[in-house]
């Protein structure tokens, strides 16, 4: 069956309800186009859309972090994949839109926004109907996205396959290709393979650089190898790349976590240093490495410093500094951080609800009964502003409602409402 133009203009979801969703597409493009056809080598008439080769790049979304902007074409594909699961029916929908610049344009935006949502699946099916199925001219954007899908689904090896195909059909990898390769096998413990596909990079002439290493240490670290990933950033340095902002933050991030704050601290001033400057997450990773220890005084010193330079704090910032007070006792300190956000404009969430919670719970571990029932009551109170604010409690709501008590009565009530409120916090009530 052929399309007619007229057809060509209904949208996807709607030739679905109708049953036009399969057919082929007329060649008679009503703009006069050509249609893009697959990439083969000495075809110099391949045509393409505006955001093949560019636009999209690992980790920061598209080029200068410029987010996607939705046609309403886009916007009837994205809402249909998100409800769609089976993927002959999405195919065969993507099979009625015209082969056009603009539908290419469309279904990268579409990809993109799903990865922003960390939607894998709807991503990994329009990925495969370009480079598989359609008669779009393959490229390296797709390809490293479908490889970044299959990753963060710990597919290694149909990333592996991906990365083979993308070979195969002649096409360049790219450092982002490698840098999501990488942490493919990272999630999967695989740490030779990971180190192979680094050196396999130089075949390419691509010297690793700090979008590769920085992945390489993300992967690790969140792999639970801290200590291997140091090793890497040792040897980036030595390599002679020069470490970004991305680098120093995730460094950051990992002292802190292992309550190293003294060497979260000697980083940040080694990127002062070395001019490289500090962005929001840097400050915020900062924050939280001094908040893991209690040290109020320290974070909130690097919070005004994070003022001077310009930069507004966001909802993590404030929840960092929240944590720092928390943890230290101060649960009227942590409470003025939370007054000051909201201040400020800055929506709590439920994070900043949690930690206010706990606060008030950890100052009444310290007090006599009088005190100890009064900050409780306390913790109810944040707990009803919470569901006030329209922030649904999960398992770490539960937690920290249940370390506040300090009687079987304060336990019995707490579990009757957390049994009453919301299941994702039943999994933290006690056996």
């Amino acid at each position: 069956m052929v399309i007619s133009d007229a057809e060509k203009r209904i949208p996807v979801v709607e030739m679905l309800k109708s049953g036009k969703a399969t057919g082929s597409i007329s060649t008679n493009m009503a703009n006069g186009e050509s249609l893009i056809t697959k990439s083969c080598p000495g075809n110099d008439v391949i045509r393409s859309g505006s955001l093949r080769g560019q636009g999209w790049k690992y980790g920061s979304g598209f080029v200068d972090g410029i987010f996607p902007v939705l046609s309403p074409v886009a916007h009837q594909i994205l809402n249909f994949v998100r409800k769609e699961v089976d993927p002959n029916n999405v195919w065969a929908a993507l099979d009625t839109l015209p082969v056009t610049h603009e539908t290419w344009d469309d279904l990268i935006n579409v990809a993109v926004q799903l990865r922003l949502n960390k939607q894998w699946d709807p991503i990994a099916l329009i990925c495969q109907w370009i480079l598989y199925k359609s008669s779009f001219q393959t490229d390296v954007m797709c390809y490293n996205l479908l490889i970044d899908a299959y990753g963060q689904k710990s597919l290694y090896k149909k990333a592996e396959e991906t990365y083979v195909d993308l070979l195969q059909a002649r096409c360049i990898p790219t450092e982002d290709t490698y840098a999501l390769l990488i942490k493919a096998y990272c999630a999967c413990g695989l740490l030779e393979k990971a180190e192979a596909a680094f050196v396999d990079m130089r075949k390419y002439s691509l010297p690793p650089s700090a979008i590769v290493y920085n992945a390489y240490i993300d992967g690790l670290t969140k792999a639970g190898n801290p200590q291997r990933a140091i090793e890497i950033y040792l040897r980036m340095k030595n390599d002679g790349c020069q470490p970004s902002t991305d680098t120093y933050t995730l460094l950051i991030n990992l002292h802190g976590k292992a309550s190293q704050s003294y060497m979260a601290l000697k980083l940040f001033n080694e990127m002062r240093s070395q001019k490289c400057r500090p962005d929001i997450c840097t400050y915020t990773a900062l924050v939280n490495a001094f908040a893991r220890e209690g040290l109020c005084e320290k974070a909130e010193e690097i919070f005004e410093q994070m003022q001077e330079d310009k930069l507004e704090p966001d909802v993590y910032t404030y929840n960092a500094l929240m944590e720092a007070y928390s943890r230290a006792g101060f649960p009227y300190g942590a409470a003025e951080i939370f007054s000051l956000m909201r201040h400020m404009g800055c929506e709590p969430d439920r994070a900043s609800y949690n930690i206010m919670v706990d606060a008030y719970g950890r100052a009444g571990l310290h007090e006599g009964a009088y005190s100890r029932k009064k900050l409780y009551a306390r913790c109810l109170e944040i707990f009803e502003e919470m569901i006030d604010a329209g922030c649904h409690p999960d398992g770490g709501t539960a937690k920290v409602l249940l370390s506040a008590c300090s009687s079987d009565d304060q336990i019995e009530q707490v579990t009757t409402v957390i049994r009453t409120m919301h299941k994702g916090m039943e999994a933290a009530l006690p056996a």
